[in-house]
């Protein structure tokens, strides 16, 4: 189930909720200090490890595929 991130537009509050993706676009809850005016905001998700535990690593510089948009920054 995602855990879904509001803001209290009153009190600048941020908390989280966990909610089925069919309650996504509900409207969002009360804060913890009782404020209806909330809003769902961006949750910014980081990951911290050194490379050799990281998991599957990045494209090489040639870019994913033939095709593939990220070859041209590269």
């Amino acid at each position: 189930m995602p855990i879904y991130e509001f803001r209290c537009s009153e009190c600048e509050a941020v908390f989280e909720e966990r909610r089925s993706v069919g309650q996504s676009d509900e409207a969002a809850p009360p804060c913890p200090n009782g404020h209806t005016r909330t809003r769902r905001v961006l949750s910014v998700f980081a990951s911290v490890g050194t490379a050799a535990s990281s998991g599957p690593s990045m494209p090489s510089a040639s870019g994913c595929g033939p095709g593939c948009a990220c070859a041209a920054n590269a």
